[in-house]
Formats: C-alpha cells, sequence, structure tokens
C-alpha cells in the first residue's frame, strides 16, 4: 500500500494545477477534479482487498529516525476505520464532483471552487490516514478553512455572515483543539499517536489527563455540531452550495468531529465504558438531547435546506448515543450510521440543490404552490428520506436497528425507546418536503435533468439501496464489523502500529 500517501498528493496537486491551467481552459476545473475524485474512490475501493493481506492495519513512515527511542517523523496508519472513512469521503466527494459539473453553470470563478473543494478532501483523507496527532490538527484546519470559503462562495450578504459565524465557531474548536495537542507534548514528549497510547498506558489518569480530554472533547463537538454546539450549522450548510453542503453535512462534521474524536478517546486514551462511564453517559445526554431538540426544529422549518441541515445535527445525536453506549453493536450502529447518513443525507442536499435551480426558491410553501413539476427529484429524495429514517430495506435501517440492540443490551431501554421514537419523527419531518414539494402536481411544466445530476443521484441511491439489500453479504463483514472491532480494541491500537 505504498500509494497511501496519494489519498492527500491527489487532490493537492489538483488544488495546485486548477488555477494555473484555468488560463488556458476555464473548465480544466470540471475534467481535474473528476479524474482525481475517480482516482481517490479506485484507490479506497482497492483498498477494501489489499487492507486485509496486511493484517488490517498499514503503516506508512515519512522520514522516520531510527536511532531515536521516540519514533520521530510523520506516519501514517491505515487500519479498517480509516478504510471506512476514506470510503466514505471519496464516495460522496465523487458524486458531488459530477453533480457540480453542471450545478456551476450558474456561478462565477469557478476554478476557485475546485481549488478549495479539492482541498477539502485532501484534508479529510488525511485526517482519515494520519497516525500523528499535529498533522491531524493541520489536516483539520485545511478542510475547515477551505470550507469557510464554499460557505461563503455566493458572496450574497446572508453567505458571507454565515461564513463568518462559521469561522468564528469552528477557530474557537480549533485553538482549543491546538491546545490540547501542546499539553499532550508537554506531557508526552511526542506527538506520533500510538507512541502518545502507549506512554499514557503507565500515567495516572489524573486532573491534568481529564482537562486534556474535556478540551479535546470540546473541540470536536464544535467541530461535530452536537446540541449545544450546534449553533453555526443551520447558517453554514444552508447557505453553502449545494455540493457543499452536501459535503459538509454529509462528511465534513463526521470526520472532522466524530471520527478524531473516536479515535483519541478510544484508541489513544483508552477510554471505554467500564473504565470511564460518566464521560460516556454525557456522550448519551448530549446525543439524546440533539435527536429531540434537533428533530422538533427540524419539523417546524419553512426553508429546505435547514430542514435538512437541523436533521444533521439530530442524526448526529443517533451516532454520539451509540459511542456514549460504548459496547460493540452501540459503536457498529454509529459507525454504520455514519456511512449510511453520509450517503444518504449528501443525496438528499443535491436534490435541494437541483430544486433550488429549477424553481429558484427553497421556501417549502412556495414550492407546494409552483407549478413546476419534478418527479425525478421526489423519487429520488423520497427514497433517500427512508433510509435516514431507518425503513427497511434501505441502508439507513441496520445502523438504528444496532443502536437499540446496544442499548437493550447495555440494560439501557429508556435509551432504545427514544431512538426507536424519534426514528418515527426523523421519517415525519422529512417527508414533509416529500408532501409538500413534490407530489400533488399533475399539471405544469416537467423538469429536464442533466445527465450528470442523473448519473450522481443514481449511484448514491444505487448504493443505499443495493448495500441495504445485501448489507450483511459485504458491508456488514468486510468494512463496519472490522471497523467496530478496529474501535473497540482500544490502546491495542498502538501495539499494532508500533510493531510494524
Amino acid at each position: 500500500m505504498n500509494y497511501l500517501p496519494l489519498f492527500t498528493a491527489l487532490p493537492l496537486l489538483g488544488a495546485f494545477l486548477t488555477p494555473l491551467l484555468s488560463k488556458i481552459f476555464e473548465k480544466i476545473g470540471d475534467i481535474i477534479s473528476t479524474i482525481i475524485t475517480t482516482l481517490l474512490l479506485i484507490l479506497s475501493i482497492y483498498s477494501t482487498f489489499l487492507l486485509p493481506i496486511f493484517g488490517n492495519i498499514y503503516v506508512y513512515e515519512i522520514g522516520k529516525w531510527s536511532l531515536s527511542p521516540i519514533p520521530l517523523g510523520i506516519i501514517f496508519a491505515f487500519d479498517s476505520l480509516s478504510l471506512l472513512m476514506v470510503l466514505a469521503i471519496n464516495l460522496l466527494s465523487f458524486a458531488c464532483a459530477i453533480y457540480s459539473v453542471r450545478y456551476l453553470d450558474g456561478y462565477t470563478g469557478r476554478w476557485k471552487f475546485w481549488t478549495l473543494f479539492l482541498l477539502m478532501v485532501a484534508g479529510l483523507n488525511g485526517i482519515a490516514i494520519t497516525g500523528d496527532l499535529f498533522n491531524l490538527f493541520v489536516f483539520t484546519e485545511i478542510s475547515a478553512i477551505s470550507s469557510y470559503a464554499l460557505v461563503a462562495f455566493g458572496v450574497e450578504k446572508e453567505d458571507l455572515e454565515a461564513s463568518f459565524k462559521y469561522q468564528v465557531i469552528g477557530e474557537i474548536g480549533g485553538l482549543t483543539i491546538l491546545l490540547a495537542i501542546a499539553l499532550i507534548y508537554a506531557k508526552t514528549s511526542t506527538l506520533n499517536m500510538a507512541d502518545i497510547a502507549n506512554t499514557l498506558t503507565n500515567e495516572n489518569k489524573g486532573i491534568l489527563f481529564w482537562f486534556i480530554v474535556s478540551l479535546l472533547t470540546f473541540g470536536f463537538l464544535i467541530k461535530s455540531a452536537l446540541f449545544p454546539f450546534h449553533f453555526w450549522l443551520p447558517d453554514a450548510h444552508s447557505q453553502a452550495p449545494a455540493p457543499i453542503s452536501a459535503m459538509l453535512s454529509g462528511i465534513f462534521i463526521k470526520i472532522l468531529g466524530i471520527y478524531s474524536l473516536s479515535r483519541l478517546v478510544f484508541n489513544i486514551f483508552g477510554l471505554n465504558r467500564s473504565n470511564a462511564p460518566h464521560y460516556f453517559d454525557i456522550l448519551i445526554v448530549l446525543g439524546i438531547l440533539s435527536i429531540i431538540i434537533a428533530g422538533f426544529i427540524a419539523l417546524r422549518q419553512t426553508n429546505y435546506k435547514r430542514l435538512l441541515a437541523y436533521s444533521t445535527i439530530s442524526q448526529v445525536g443517533y451516532i454520539f448515543v451509540g459511542l456514549g453506549i460504548g459496547n460493540f453493536w452501540g459503536v457498529v450502529g454509529a459507525l454504520a450510521l455514519l456511512f449510511a447518513h453520509a450517503l444518504g443525507k449528501g443525496l438528499l442536499f443535491l436534490t435541494a440543490g437541483s430544486v433550488e435551480k429549477t424553481s429558484g426558491t427553497l421556501n417549502i410553501e412556495e414550492l407546494c404552490t409552483s407549478q413546476k413539476r419534478l418527479p425525478f427529484y421526489g423519487v429520488i429524495y423520497t427514497l433517500g428520506a427512508l433510509s435516514l429514517a431507518g425503513v427497511p430495506p434501505f441502508l439507513g435501517f441496520f445502523p438504528k436497528l444496532f443502536l437499540i440492540l446496544g442499548a437493550i443490551k447495555e440494560k439501557m431501554l429508556g435509551v432504545g425507546i427514544v431512538l426507536g421514537i424519534f426514528s418515527v419523527l426523523t421519517l415525519a419531518y422529512l417527508l414533509k418536503i416529500t408532501n409538500k414539494v413534490f407530489t400533488n402536481k399533475k399539471e405544469g411544466e416537467k423538469v429536464g435533468v442533466p445527465i450528470s445530476t442523473i448519473f450522481s443521484f443514481l449511484l448514491l441511491i444505487g448504493l443505499i439501496f443495493i448495500l441495504g439489500v445485501f448489507y450483511f453479504n459485504y458491508l456488514y463483514p468486510n468494512l463496519i464489523e472490522k471497523a467496530g472491532e478496529a474501535i473497540m480494541r482500544g490502546i491495542d491500537y498502538a501495539k499494532l502500529v508500533l510493531m510494524r
């Protein structure tokens, strides 16, 4: 797997070439981005076959100084959890890149969009594969800064306001994470994540340890937009261009927030429900509050994309409840939901972009009276909504089932009941758009659909359906289960990395 650096090198190269070559051909960014996201997707799929050969973990070292007892140098540590993340990142980024080819026809500064988009993809892939704490921060900032600019890409007053709010809150989280990293380095004299885990094994978990954990949790919860750190998300995700909204809600907050925190809490700090029950209880409480509060707010929304944004906050709550439950089924449910939500919510935001392009508005009441007929978008949206609500046989059904099983196994019957009940609420607010925007329009202009849009939609909905139907044939045993095992092995992650 010597190609591992290509996950970041390819999009960085594309981001460098796009502004240069766009002087020759304005739409060269379309070609470069499509080629690069295609190659990244191929590498991700190829990794699913290659990683088991290396014992489900592969370490790539850059600039190692072998004479030092401390593992100096940058490393990429690629395990089953990293594999699930890069698959989700590159599946969605490929679909969004194809969709954006026609979507960007209404924007100026096309090359700027592609440069920022590829930088964001590079940062997301870097987070998923890095084994170095400082580079985790660097890749986080590359992605975050790119996303700030992309939210403001429309340069309208509302776009700029949303971007500014997002930037201020996001950098509060980023600086908190950086402070925690500085304290970790002061305590352990290393930034290698596996070496940190190895060092902390023999350390007492005193006040400084829990202060560091609290700082990291605070920073990554802001990035995750979990209640009560969610207030920046509805504006940012609803004002961004549709493919960026899809990336932000579909995968961005999950990689920057949920994946990073999970990797550190379970694999670096070695925390679990048995040795830190109160910490995991806090995750469950915040997760349930996110599910309930954001769910009811979503039900009252009159803007298509803001409804989807609050839905994201609610679904993030489900993921954190799974992590808080802390047993195998809870963690597997959280990871499975992360993957299913990436595809499903990405799809729903792309439909929002197409509806806005054709109808000129995102106001649900105005769309209800519009004479535009959107049957294709309606079918695709409704199928994606059914998956997010956990309706079988779609991909979103099994994650919700795993979460409920995890809660029951941990004797948290009340948590399981809440998860089940609010899945119905999810269906209610998502189908609100189906009922008001897409149905009861037998007359009026039928809108055509661009080929690139059809391809992106069919790719995502096809995966949602096929992976749901054949869930236990491929996705669960080869990806979800192994990713869950990677988290549940705790600080044994460090032994596997340091032995390579």
